[in-house]
C-alpha cells in the first residue's frame, strides 16, 4: 500500500511539537470524534503527518511527524478517572482508538492557517474545508506544498 499522509492537531500547551522532539515519540489519545478515529484507523506505519497546532494565534502547521504504531485501542477510555474516559466503551469491542507517532522534523517557519486558505494550490485541502476535525487525511501534492511553505 502506498505511503498516506495526514495532518494532526495538538494545542501546544497540551502537547506541542517540541514536546514531541524532546519525547522522540507518543501515543495520539484522546479523539472522540468518528471520523477523526477512522482516519486514525487508516493510518499505517511509516505513514507521514503534518503536525499542527490549534488554539493559538495563529494556528497552523509546525512541523512533520511519522506513523510508528498502527491503531489500537484507546485504554484512557476505559480509565474512570482518566478525563477522556467513555462510559459507552467496552474492552471487548472497542469504540476509540488511538496511534503512536514520532518526531521527524520541526520546520523552520510555521505554515500559518491564513497562509494555507490564501494558497489556490491548497484550496481543497480538508484543513480547510473542515476545519474542527483533529485527524485529516492530506494529499500527496498538499503535504509536499506546505512542507516548502515550512522551509524544507
Amino acid at each position: 500500500m502506498p505511503k498516506q499522509y495526514w495532518l494532526m492537531k495538538s494545542e501546544p500547551d497540551v502537547y506541542s511539537i517540541d514536546d514531541l522532539k524532546r519525547d522522540g515519540s507518543t501515543c495520539w489519545e484522546g479523539v472522540r470524534n468518528y471520523k477523526a478515529r477512522n482516519n486514525m484507523k487508516a493510518m499505517k506505519k511509516g505513514d507521514e503527518v503534518l503536525y499542527y497546532h490549534s488554539n493559538q494565534n495563529p494556528p497552523g502547521i509546525v512541523g512533520i511527524a511519522r506513523v510508528s504504531k498502527e491503531a489500537y485501542p484507546d485504554s484512557f477510555a476505559l480509565d474512570k478517572k482518566h478525563k477522556y474516559f467513555d462510559a459507552k466503551s467496552d474492552p471487548e469491542d472497542p469504540r476509540w482508538f488511538m496511534v503512536d507517532i514520532e518526531f521527524v522534523k520541526k520546520f523552520p517557519e510555521m505554515v500559518g492557517l491564513d497562509d494555507v486558505k490564501s494558497d489556490k494550490q491548497l484550496d481543497d485541502m480538508e484543513l480547510v474545508r473542515y476545519m474542527r476535525l483533529s485527524v485529516q487525511s492530506v494529499k500527496k501534492a498538499e503535504f509536499e506544498r506546505i512542507k516548502k511553505m515550512g522551509g524544507l
